[in-house]
C-alpha cells in the first residue's frame, strides 16, 4: 500500500473552507473548479468528471462535522484496486488553517499518476479556497 499525504496551509477561516469540503456535489464549483468538470452525486456515491475526462466514482464514507473531516473511497478503476482517502480542516487562529489531504492506495505503482493529481488538485484547491 502506498500513502500520500498533503498538508497545505490555507488563508481563509477554518469554517469557510469546510463549508466547502463538505459540498460534496459541488467540488467542481467551490472546491476545484476547473481541475473537476462536472460532478453527480446519488446518494453517498459521487461520480467525479475530471478536466482530463477522467471519470471516477467515489463513495462518501464519513462527513465529520466536529472534527471537520471528510472521508471518501475511489471505486476500483483501471489505475487502482484500492484507494481510501480524507481531508481535514485545522484551525489555525481566525483567519487561516491547514488542509490536510491523506490517501491511500493500491497498487503502489499508481504513485506518480496518484500524486500529480494530487498536487495538481491541491494547487487550485488553495487558490480556490483562498478567495473565501
Amino acid at each position: 500500500m502506498t500513502s500520500i499525504r498533503l498538508d497545505m496551509p490555507i488563508a481563509a477561516r477554518a469554517e469557510s473552507v469546510w463549508d466547502a469540503v463538505r459540498d460534496v456535489g459541488a467540488i467542481h464549483t467551490r472546491f476545484v473548479p476547473g481541475f473537476v468538470t462536472d460532478t453527480r452525486l446519488e446518494g453517498n456515491l459521487r461520480t467525479v468528471t475530471f478536466e482530463t475526462g477522467f471519470i471516477a466514482q467515489e463513495l462518501i464514507v464519513d462527513l465529520d462535522g466536529e472534527a471537520m473531516r471528510l472521508a471518501y473511497s475511489v471505486r476500483p478503476n483501471e489505475l487502482m484496486s484500492h484507494h481510501h482517502a480524507s481531508f481535514q480542516v485545522i484551525p489555525e487562529g481566525e483567519t487561516s488553517c491547514r488542509l490536510v489531504w491523506l490517501a491511500d492506495f493500491l497498487p503502489p505503482e499508481a504513485e506518480a499518476s496518484v500524486r500529480g493529481m494530487m498536487e495538481q488538485g491541491a494547487a487550485v484547491m488553495k487558490q480556490a479556497l483562498a478567495a473565501k
